[in-house]
């Protein structure tokens, strides 16, 4: 009774409550935030310029501010609300996000022969960006409540929690399939990386691989016989006999294994950058073309050439207009931002004293940096063309709000978190007060 007394809820000495919260405010992630920010908004309106209509060419710069600003205020809110409170609403968050994905594929809004997009309250909403982080949430949420010790005294996880884990990632991921190849590793990647962290030992890990491997194999085979090419319609033979073209079969247009099968073959030619500029392959060739004429120093703000050709560069290729505006050498420091929010949560997660806080700041910080590596990947040619956001710098609310939500759990933990700089009595009075499903140690000071 006496020791609670003494500290704060955040597990801080009653005397230095009031310097607590301003010291944990996390100036690196703060920094990384800032930095990119700075980014978006110049980039964004440069990008734009499909978009700039002739009344009102200020129309998407305003439109990304008021996303970035209702972003800013959701960290500030979220950064305030201590870690534990975030914990218990994390399965409505998960349930709400796989609802959403279930509505999308009932009866979403097609986007690029795809639907992708709900309409709440006139707005479009592309709720796969919050499923990304609500699988990250989950994983947090239960990889935390299965710390186990084996009978020789190691530290690992219980083989419920790995398996709900790996459900909770299949079962997303098949909502997320029909959208792209890259949502679905995306999220297998996410959740071997924080078994990692949350301390699964390396066999299960092994096996968890082996099912996402089996079972994403699976899928893909079903999905190409499921929809193979039956050769084409007499539509298509009528219409290419009146354009005097050659007859090209039509009727698996819809198919979207056929679309990735034909990006990944593309994406293996050899010296595909010299290829004529067709329809299939304008997005990565105009792409190059843009970030070869960037070079090293960039051809200045607000004079791209591209960005009127480049279709998508304003979200799914905004890296390649970074590249040519401000150069190769600006880019690899937008590179470095997500990299060093990633080191960051790394090493608050080897200050941490419990699990929870823990998982939560590198699940976040994984959604982020690792679908930032995807975006880049892809723009720059390492991997296939697919459709990914950079956060916080492509248009797009609904990924600036999931952005602005994981950051926003960041703070919170590093804010309301134990670490082993503050004493045993911060470490026992944060155990105190977590759920007793989630107060056991840090897998990785263990």
């Amino acid at each position: 009774m006496e020791l609670s007394s003494t500290l704060s809820p955040d597990g801080m000495p009653a005397a230095t409550a009031a310097t607590a919260s301003h010291s944990r405010t996390d100036m690196y992630i703060w920094g990384s935030y800032i930095a990119l920010l700075i980014v978006s908004v110049i980039e964004l309106f440069s990008a734009s310029s499909q978009e700039v209509q002739i009344d009102n060419i200020y129309g998407p710069i305003l439109r990304h501010g008021m996303f970035l600003a209702i972003g800013l205020v959701m960290m500030l809110l979220i950064q305030r609300v201590h870690f534990t409170r975030i914990y218990y609403a994390i399965p409505f968050f998960v349930f709400a996000s796989l609802l959403l994905m279930v509505w999308v594929l009932v009866g979403g809004i097609n986007i690029n022969g795809v639907r992708r997009a709900v309409r709440i309250a006139g707005m479009l909403v592309l709720p796969a960006e919050f499923l990304k982080l609500s699988v990250a949430l989950g994983i947090a949420w239960i990889l935390s409540r299965s710390q186990i010790k084996t009978p020789e005294g190691k530290h690992d996880v219980s083989d419920a929690g790995i398996i709900a884990s790996a459900v909770l990632v299949l079962i997303s991921s098949g909502l997320l399939f029909n959208q792209g190849l890259t949502n679905t590793l995306l999220l297998m990647s996410i959740s071997v990386c924080m078994m990692l962290v949350g301390g699964v030992s390396w066999r299960k890990l092994g096996y968890v691989m082996l099912v996402y491997l089996a079972i994403g194999c699976g899928a893909m085979l079903f999905k190409a016989l499921a929809h193979e090419d039956k050769g084409p319609t007499p539509e298509d033979i009528a219409l290419a006999e009146i354009n005097q073209e050659e007859v090209k079969s039509t009727a698996d247009k819809d198919n979207r294994f056929h679309t990735w099968s034909a990006r990944i073959e593309r994406h293996l030619r050899l010296n595909k950058s010299g290829d004529p500029i067709t329809d299939e392959n304008k997005q990565e060739q105009l792409s190059y073309i843009a970030q070869a004429r960037g070079g090293l120093t960039g051809v200045g703000i607000g004079n791209s050439r591209e960005n009127s050709r480049l279709p998508l560069a304003f979200s799914d290729y905004i890296y390649a207009i970074v590249v040519e505006e401000l150069g190769a050498v600006v880019a690899i420091f937008v590179l470095a931002f997500y990299l060093f929010l990633l080191g960051r949560a790394g090493r608050l997660a080897m200050q941490f004293k419990s699990t929870l806080p823990t998982l939560l700041v590198i699940g976040c910080a994984l959604v982020i940096c690792l679908q930032a590596l995807f975006h880049i990947c892809i723009v720059v040619g390492v991997f296939p063309v697919s459709g990914q956001p950079l956060p916080l710098i492509s248009k797009g609310g609904t990924s600036i709000i999931a952005t602005s939500i994981a950051l926003g759990i960041m703070l919170s933990a590093s804010r309301g978190a134990a670490r082993k700089s503050d004493g045993e009595e911060a470490s026992l009075h944060e155990l105190s007060t977590l759920p007793e499903a989630v107060a056991n140690d840090n897998p990785s000071l263990v």
